[in-house]
């Protein structure tokens, strides 16, 4: 560790005891920010960490939705995020006027939201989920209701296929996770026949590797599909040693500090999201410094929003 760092994560820790103020990190952040986070976690459990906080402070390493979420839970405390551009392709698939339009189409359907979207599309839905607990909140509603599930339309395949459930689907895509592709995965699969092979639900190369197990190709405990911190928990307890990981590239820091002993390979090296790694050092230091920059949801639409946000976390 550079001098350098090693004054700004000072500075950072010294702040953060000042500020009375928590980071939380997710697991795609640059390696610097998850060593020094209070809590590292996929989307679902940064949202449960923001809601039982009791700091005056949280600071958001993630993307601005998170944020928005923590903002919605907490609207009593100050929500900060290190960089206001920290966007998501996935979640600007899909804006409220689109969603009020669809929901239109479909009287009376059950609208289920994935936690990658703005606010304002979380207070036009019914539930909000994560690929965590997808699968529960689907489960949850009556079989006899229609379902408009968005905006990733990968997950919704997947669930889909775990279900049994047809629903409508939102032709939305996280573009990281889109583009690893079959390609990719039967190039590492074949450099490494014999590691576990571990999927996030949002990557286009889902429904080829369960093909594969289908057809025999593929050994069937050698293939599971699983949201960020479910292949945190997998390679936790796997006896493999080694693991193919299919999702964005950020996650592979805390699964080798996490089991030194085990080897882990990317899918694809390029599966880099530019948003989770716009946070950095410097911007972490600024925001607990100067207060920027501050993430305020309207009243109206998150007292909207929380209803859905709360009925995941019930699920959860």
């Amino acid at each position: 560790m550079s001098l350098l760092t090693t004054d700004i994560t000072t500075e950072i820790a010294d702040l953060k005891r000042l500020r009375h103020a928590v980071i939380l990190a997710h697991n795609y952040q640059i390696p610097e920010i998850q060593d020094l986070a209070d809590f590292v976690g996929d989307s679902l459990g940064l949202s449960q960490a923001a809601a039982h906080t009791d700091a005056e402070v949280i600071v958001f390493c993630g993307v601005h939705f998170m944020a928005e979420t923590a903002a919605i839970l907490c609207p009593e405390r100050t929500v900060l995020i290190p960089d206001p551009q920290a966007g998501c392709s996935l979640a600007a698939t899909i804006t409220a006027e689109q969603l009020r339009a669809w929901k239109a189409e479909h009287p009376g359907a059950v609208v289920v939201s994935y936690v990658n979207t703005s606010a304002e599309v979380k207070a036009e839905s019914d539930y909000c989920c994560t690929s965590g607990n997808a699968v529960k909140v689907i489960q949850a509603i009556p079989a006899d209701r229609e379902v408009l599930f968005l905006p990733d339309m990968f997950l919704g395949i997947h669930l889909e296929r775990v279900t049994g459930r047809k629903l409508h689907l939102w032709m939305g895509e996280c573009h990281v996770h889109a583009g690893i592709g079959p390609q990719d995965l039967l190039r590492i699969r074949e450099a490494h026949p014999e590691a576990e092979l571990l999927i996030h639900p949002e990557c286009g190369c889902a429904s080829t590797a369960l093909y594969g197990v289908s057809c025999g190709v593929v050994p069937q405990n050698g293939v599971a599909v699983l949201s960020t911190e479910g292949i945190i928990r997998h390679a936790r307890s796997s006896t493999a040693r080694e693991f193919l990981i299919a999702t964005e590239v950020g996650i592979l820091h805390r699964l080798r500090r996490d089991n030194p002993d085990k080897t882990f390979y990317p899918v694809s090296e390029s599966a880099v999201c530019q948003y989770m790694k716009m946070i950095t050092l410097e911007k972490l230091a600024r925001s607990l410094r100067d207060g920027v920059y501050e993430v305020r949801v309207p009243t109206d639409v998150a007292d909207r929003a929380r209803g859905a946000i709360l009925r995941m976390l019930e699920l959860a």
